[in-house]
């Protein structure tokens, strides 16, 4: 009896083991079902965007010579200088055209629909359809942020203030804006944290974020520009490094005084919030003749850097220079 008692215990045991052993084997392939189920692709550190000034002679219809003239027209009459074949409003529908799904604005060819929200509404919903979004707008004469005259600096922050709203309302991350002024270095970087301070306090109620561009004078001296986000130091106010306009003074013959490219972009780095990739020629290789682009993007991706690095093509056939720069960054994002 004792022995049947024995068997059976040992029957048991065996069986419950089994029955563990089974629904551990189980449960282990559920979890290594439900695992596989919710692995996502990793983001890539860098995605490509398309800045709408690498169309503008295809907007303008002819290549700009005066630009001060260009100004006051902008100023003055702006619908007046879109003479090309394309409308801008159709930019997300274009950018997509390319496999480019987050677009940079340009505020001069919407300069009449700042105000116009029914503008706005359509071209967010072609955004929509296209599966596009707005990643940024570049912002240009709406007034210098770093005027010599409080007052008139004053104006040019509260002018700012209705294309940060436009920014929030297509959910663009940020304004590019100008750190412009008159004076010494010293008077001008004061002046440019001032402003930029103003204006940065606005952009985080709408969350967008303020970016200053090296964009000539002062501002494309990497140590100056650098030194003044440091002096604003507001997590909304950051750069948009620039691959070229790092000329600091123009003569009759062209540029006269250059900073250093690659030591400004790395000056520039820790502050940005976005990459303007600026091409203009390439060689029979596909590379770029003015910017050694590996080396720019080793610099980006060193200082930690991850999101968008913007195509800005300012060569002569807007259509080969987008898709040539296009090419280039693909092929470097690989390398890097």
């Amino acid at each position: 009896m004792k022995l049947v008692k024995v068997f059976m215990l040992a029957m048991v045991s065996v069986l419950f083991l089994n029955c563990n052993s089974g629904q551990k084997s189980s449960d282990q392939k559920k979890a290594t079902n439900e695992s596989a189920d919710t692995t996502v692709e990793k983001e890539p550190d860098f995605k490509i965007s398309l800045a709408q000034w690498s169309l503008h002679n295809t907007y303008f219809g002819e290549p700009i010579t005066d630009w001060g003239e260009f100004a006051r027209m902008v100023k003055e009459v702006p619908d007046s200088i879109l003479k090309g074949d394309i409308d801008p409003i159709d930019f997300p529908e274009l950018a997509a055209s390319y496999g480019i799904y987050s677009i940079e604005l340009v505020n001069t060819f919407y300069f009449s629909k700042v105000d116009d929200m029914e503008y706005w509404k359509t071209f967010k919903k072609k955004c929509d359809d296209a599966g596009v979004s707005v990643g940024l707008i570049m912002i240009d004469l709406v007034g210098n942020l770093a005027d010599a005259d409080e007052a008139v600096r004053l104006k040019a922050v509260e002018d700012h203030h209705k294309w940060v709203d436009v920014a929030s309302f297509l959910g663009a991350r940020s304004i590019r804006v100008n750190a412009g002024g008159q004076g010494t270095a010293e008077e001008v970087a004061a002046n440019a944290v001032d402003g930029l301070s103003k204006l940065g306090a606005y952009g985080a109620s709408k969350d967008v974020n303020i970016l200053v561009e090296n964009h000539g004078g002062y501002s494309s001296d990497g140590s100056w520009l650098s030194g003044v986000m440091k002096e604003v130091n507001m997590e909304n106010v950051g750069t948009l490094p620039d691959f070229g306009n790092f000329c600091m003074e123009y003569g009759k013959d062209g540029c006269e005084k250059e900073y250093d490219k690659y030591k400004g972009i790395a000056e520039l780095m820790p502050y940005a919030k976005g990459v303007s990739a600026k091409s203009n020629a390439f060689d029979e290789n596909g590379n770029e003749t003015k910017s050694d682009y590996l080396k720019i993007m080793k610099i980006v991706k060193e200082s930690g850097f991850k999101g968008y690095v913007g195509i800005e093509y300012e060569g002569d056939n807007e259509d080969a220079g987008i898709k040539a720069t296009k090419a280039l960054l693909e092929k470097v994002f690989k390398e890097i």
